[in-house]
């Protein structure tokens, strides 16, 4: 029966490497493998929806870990009650859930996914609150939160090239985006920092 894959990572390609989990999940002899960049805590996951349709009675899903199917110990219940009445095979990392063919799992076992979906949440909270402690002491020392602000030396050349037939009424809002090369939202935040009228 088809083994599938599933791979993930919260933050995009430049912050965090998918590939180990690739080449983890490939030495479990998997057929085909899902990934995305994601948050584990996301009920809507294109990928991992994709493969949990694909799914069928007789199938194994594969995870190098909990955390990577969700960071969500209630989501984790979830899953695990669908595998079982779906008749599907569960494999993360050494743990097994076996409910092809209506196998009865041990209690012991089934307990061991629990605990590791409590410390998938439980991790997922720390970093959360790290990252809120965090902010908030950066706040307190003065740094500035978000983007930079701009000034007027940061609107382009061609923006102020372009501002005296804006102004004169010889170029419309809609031709001076264009002949500037941006859009009119950002023509607006140009014309803002350089106090015009909109």
């Amino acid at each position: 029966m088809p083994r599938y894959g599933y791979a993930r990572c919260s933050t995009k390609e430049t912050r965090q490497d998918i590939e180990r989990q690739k080449r983890e999940l490939n030495a479990c002899g998997v057929d085909k493998i899902f990934s995305e960049y994601i948050s584990g805590t996301k009920l809507n996951r294109p990928q991992y929806d994709t493969l949990m349709e694909l799914l069928k009675k007789g199938d194994t899903l594969v995870a190098t870990e909990t955390s990577r199917l969700t960071r969500s110990l209630h989501q984790l219940c979830h899953l695990i009650e669908d595998v079982k009445t779906r008749q599907i095979r569960l494999e993360i990392g050494s743990l097994t859930l076996d409910y092809t063919n209506n196998k009865k799992v041990d209690a012991m076992h089934l307990a061991m996914f629990y605990i590791t979906g409590v410390f998938a949440e439980l991790e997922r909270g720390a970093t959360v609150e790290r990252i809120r402690s965090g902010l908030e002491n950066a706040k307190k020392k003065g740094v500035r939160m978000g983007r930079p602000r701009k000034s007027r030396e940061d609107v382009p050349q061609v923006v102020k090239n372009l501002l005296p037939a804006y102004e004169s009424g010889k170029l419309s809002k809609k031709d001076y985006a264009l002949k500037a090369g941006i859009t009119r939202p950002t023509l607006y935040k140009y014309l803002r920092l350089l106090s015009v009228e909109i």
